[in-house]
């Protein structure tokens, strides 16, 4: 019987005494622990159209799709894969809580064994927790990751993002943004903190460093505002004063979001920012009321304080936002990908029980296939489900009895 405790117990212990660029040497030397010949690291390049072999000198691995490869199907599905003309090699997704980071293929002669998933999927927690934990003490993961230049505007924006997928029993936030490599204006931030879940979603003006650098104050403000225990009102008008102090000539468009876990109660502020859609039973609703303040950082020029819109959502009730250059991606006749067409890929890809940030995925794919692969302006979206305990989400399988 296959069982990965040894090999997860001995690589907790290796592991810390390395570097990144040491993991995977120390998951082959795990390898025999479970049976296994070879394993391999792949990890999803930033535009996630690409899972990349992290390599010791002696294993030779190609890059592969994820559209067209079962290790992709892998990675998409959070399902085992198995290739029935290569029955003793596996691919098992790489997550972190719900953040999905690529796949671990586990070459072995015990493939076929029921007994083989639970050891895969424990395996391949542990991997992808040890990737989290070596990646700052080094470059290799970063250097991987990316297959173009990334441009010091985005350099700034990724450092300072959270994971792009946030799960708990009954709430789940993925987003998604583009172009990775010069994306400047746009960034998000969120944060759990007791029955409360804040997510702010910013839109800077202008491009490259200095949208890039505002978008570092508005973001490091919010989360001082945040830390600091201010309401949303409260919040919203420190940043703007922040913003206005130290960009006089530049403002950011943002949604300010709290939704209260237990109740549902979603409160919003808008500030001059494409408004948010209400998604319930596979249909857009309505979108929720704004502008209700002006753009951070002209806030002086408004005749009242920031006004909060507050929504009671329905269990399964889905909030999507985006930023501009979602709908203003304009195709090759010079039409807009426009909101009907948002709202319909992602009540489309919902519908067919594709997991949240595969949905995201696939919809930012979209988006930049649309604009013939070359965006004019960053685009990024935000999806937020709310599933009180007793309607747990769906695509959320127990770990302890499927794999995740």
């Amino acid at each position: 019987m296959v069982d990965a405790g040894d090999a997860v117990r001995w690589l907790q212990l290796a592991a810390p005494r390395g570097g990144p660029d040491d993991l995977p040497l120390l998951v082959n030397r795990a390898a025999p622990a479970v049976d296994a010949t070879e394993i391999v690291i792949y990890l999803a390049d930033y535009q996630q159209a690409s899972l990349v072999p992290l390599l010791d000198a002696g294993l030779d691995r190609e890059a592969l799709p994820i559209e067209t490869t079962l290790a992709g199907r892998a990675f998409t599905g959070l399902d085992v894969q198995r290739a029935a003309d290569s029955p003793d090699r596996i691919w098992v997704p790489l997550l972190v809580g719900c953040e999905r980071m690529g796949v671990l293929e586990i070459v072995s002669s015990a493939a076929g064994d029921p007994a083989m998933n639970e050891a895969a999927w424990e395996l391949a927690t542990c991997v992808a927790q040890l990737v989290v934990n070596r990646r700052p003490y080094g470059d290799v993961v970063e250097r991987l990751r990316r297959r173009l230049p990334m441009q010091v505007a985005a350099e700034i924006v990724w450092g300072l993002l959270p994971p792009l997928t946030f799960a708990t029993d009954d709430m789940l936030l993925t987003t998604i943004l583009e172009p990775c490599y010069d994306v400047g204006g746009d960034i998000f931030d969120y944060a759990l903190n007791g029955d409360v879940l804040s997510v702010g979603l910013f839109d800077t003006c202008g491009h490259g460093i200095k949208a890039s650098t505002l978008a570092s104050l508005v973001v490091s403000a919010y989360r001082n505002a945040r830390r600091c225990g201010l309401d949303l009102v409260d919040t919203a008008t420190s940043i703007d004063r922040w913003v206005r102090s130290e960009h006089p000539h530049m403002f950011a468009t943002a949604l300010l979001v709290e939704l209260e876990r237990s109740t549902g109660r979603l409160r919003v502020i808008n500030a001059g920012h494409p408004g948010a859609l209400l998604l319930r039973d596979g249909k857009a609703i309505r979108e929720l009321p704004g502008p209700t303040a002006l753009p951070l950082g002209l806030g002086h020029l408004a005749t009242h304080r920031p006004e909060v819109y507050e929504e009671e959502l329905h269990p399964g009730d889905r909030i999507l936002a985006y930023t501009d250059g979602i709908t203003d991606a304009r195709g090759v006749d010079g039409e807009r990908f426009g909101l009907t067409r948002l709202v319909d890929f992602v009540n489309r890809a919902l519908n067919d029980q594709l997991a949240t940030p595969e949905t995201m995925r696939r919809l930012v794919r979209a988006v930049v296939a649309y604009q013939s692969g070359q965006l004019d302006d960053d685009a990024t979206a935000l999806l937020l489900e709310w599933r009180p305990p007793h309607a747990p989400l769906s695509h959320l399988r127990d770990r302890t009895t499927t794999g995740l």
